[in-house]
């Protein structure tokens, strides 16, 4: 086995009165791809802070290999001090590393480097970041909610750079299709534990759901037991003292052994105030068209939205989704065409902003609207602090000021806020932003309970292809085509070509298929000049089709390979070996797939 790169062992950390951590470790080998999971305030972050150097445990041990490099990257990056984000990328380099890299991660990553950090979006924040941990190419990569702030381009860039990568990776998500597609091991934080398994975290959740099912097994035992000894106590003391001082002894074990077991922390309880049902036609829209100043968002767009439909928008960031959701709820006018709307509806708006939460507001009073200690929900009145319970609020944060909330805290709030008001159309943009995925998972039920109609935004590919119906995407340049089904069923009837491929050359290193033909080095052409497809390319064209389905089918039957549970116990060489022919097998399809797209539009581009 490599000799790891980084190792904490028996880490263990109190804030204030709370263990946070007691006894947990991590180690990171050369080629790692290790996802961190757990729930909110479970110590991820703390953990990954402990890795990087920035936080001192109360014990443990922290070793880094004395060659090894390692970066950071933080859930809220500083740019402070720093003239533009070339000096900051460029702050972050080794002594023997040349500058030359800081601009080729900055070009990667869709940026000039002469950006001021005071100017710059939540996006272009990450973006400096990410640019900066991996502009240096270093051995371990400790990488904490990188997609934070990324639109669905940049998300898939990313991933594909990290697939591509030396490094080893430590990552901390709330993307689902991130972890799966990256992850070879999990860690799970719990109860200030870490547990491993050398799998993805696409086999983490049947696994933790077995561990969870053993420890309560386990206690019940143990409650038997206890009320046994118990039963003993009150009338089985024999006349050996012995025996007696024993079990007595015993039984104090127990009850001290139940009293320090700490709990899994529970699921939130969501539930949505449903109000009466509207018409049948929720929105129809017809031609509508918005600009500001040149800038074209919507173009001549027509949609109609019936009750019962949930409909996701995707695009880049700045693509213009919010402003379309604007216009087809009627918080906005169009330019050009026409919005009907159709009767009794009832409207809920989740803004990603949480502009609408007033800092020095307590908890209660952000629920209640400070005029009561009550809500209504569903037409039952119930106290604030049992509704709080709800979204794992503890009764005593009530008189929280919203200030000193965490991310995952006020998303929850935002949502306990929304779910109170009755509603029979939902307009969520970007609700999953610092969720748990424990989290994640009931709100995806919620919706597919809910009896109203549904439109979100959101940059979550699983959460897209587990709650909505149909998809909106930009096209670019103000164009905004419909696709049914998830955000998967979008990209197969795309033929594989993702968002940045779809007219939006402005992001990053993912550059348009259609937007460099590649030159004709074979010469051939007509007497006029005109540009025909070289003989290579039309052998291309024909036999493409024929190695996808190859692939396809390969990666089929690996992936059925994979779905062993006890495939990795049985033989670790041959997990290992299926493990990377899947990646290799998956990298191949998707460059099979864009090439074929690439000759198809440039063999219509040409006439055939």
């Amino acid at each position: 086995m490599a000799a790891a790169l980084l190792a904490l062992k028996n880490i263990h950390l109190t804030f204030g009165s709370t263990p946070l951590l007691e006894g947990a470790g991590i180690e990171v080998a050369p080629g790692d791809r290790i996802c961190l999971v757990g729930r909110n305030g479970s110590g991820k972050s703390t953990l990954m802070k402990i890795a990087a150097g920035l936080i001192e445990p109360d014990s443990g041990e922290r070793f880094v290999h004395p060659n090894a490099s390692v970066r950071y990257l933080a859930q809220e990056p500083d740019l402070a001090g720093y003239e533009n984000v070339r000096a900051y990328v460029e702050a972050g380099l080794g002594p023997a590393d040349d500058p030359y890299q800081a601009q080729e991660a900055l070009r990667e990553l869709g940026m000039s480097g002469d950006e001021t950090p005071e100017n710059l979006s939540g996006g272009e924040l990450r973006r400096a970041a990410l640019a900066r941990a991996l502009a240096a190419r270093p051995d371990v990569l400790l990488l904490d909610e990188p997609t934070n702030h990324l639109d669905l381009p940049a998300i898939e860039w990313l991933e594909s750079a990290l697939k591509s990568t030396r490094s080893a990776i430590v990552l901390i998500s709330h993307d689902r299709r991130f972890l799966e597609n990256l992850s070879r091991s999990t860690v799970w934080i719990d109860r200030g534990i870490a547990r491993r398994i050398d799998q993805g975290f696409a086999h983490f959740e049947a696994w933790r759901d077995g561990v969870l099912d053993k420890e309560e097994s386990e206690a019940h035992k143990l409650d038997r037991k206890i009320a046994r000894e118990n039963q003993w106590m009150h009338g089985g003391v024999t006349g050996r003292r012995k025996r007696n001082v024993r079990r007595v002894a015993l039984l104090w074990e127990m009850r001290q052994q139940k009293q320090e077991a700490r709990k899994a922390v529970g699921s939130a309880r969501m539930q949505v105030s449903e109000g009466g049902q509207s018409s049948r036609l929720i929105v129809e829209a017809e031609g509508i068209a918005k600009s500001f100043g040149d800038l074209t968002v919507v173009a001549d767009f027509t949609t109609r939205i019936l009750r019962g439909d949930r409909i996701g928008f995707v695009g880049p960031n700045g693509a213009g989704k919010t402003t379309l959701l604007k216009l087809l709820t009627g918080a906005l006018a169009p330019d050009a065409g026409t919005i009907k709307l159709g009767a009794s509806l009832d409207l809920v708006t989740l803004d990603q902003r949480r502009d609408e939460l007033n800092p020095e507001w307590t908890v209660a009073e952000a629920l209640t609207g400070g005029k009561s200690d009550k809500v209504t929900i569903n037409g039952q009145v119930r106290h604030v602090a049992s509704y709080m319970k709800d979204f794992l609020f503890q009764s005593e944060q009530a008189r929280t000021p919203l200030r000193v909330l965490s991310g995952g805290e006020r998303a929850r709030l935002m949502l306990a806020r929304a779910f109170a008001k009755p509603s029979n159309v939902l307009v969520l943009d970007e609700p999953t932003n610092d969720l748990d995925l424990e989290t994640l998972d009931l709100l995806q039920e919620l919706i597919a309970d809910y009896s109203g109609t549904v439109m979100l935004v959101s940059h979550d590919r699983d959460f897209l292809d587990r709650c909505v119906t149909s998809v909106i995407a930009s096209e670019g340049d103000g164009e905004w085509t419909e696709y049914a089904g998830g955000y998967s069923d979008m990209l197969a009837q795309r033929k594989g070509q993702d968002l940045a491929a779809r007219g939006e050359g402005r992001f990053t290193g993912i550059k348009p298929l259609a937007s460099a033909p590649p030159s004709d080095k074979s010469g051939a052409g007509t007497a006029g000049g005109k540009r025909k497809l070289s003989f290579k390319e039309k052998h291309a064209l024909e036999t493409l089709p024929a190695n996808m389905a190859k692939l396809e089918a390969e990666i089929a039957a690996l992936q059925k390979a994979m779905a062993d549970p006890a495939l990795f116990t049985r033989d670790p060489g041959k997990f290992a070996a299926t493990n990377t022919r899947l990646a290799a097998a998956q990298a191949e399809l998707a460059e099979a797939e864009a090439r074929w797209l690439e000759l198809e539009l440039l063999r219509e581009e040409l006439g055939g």
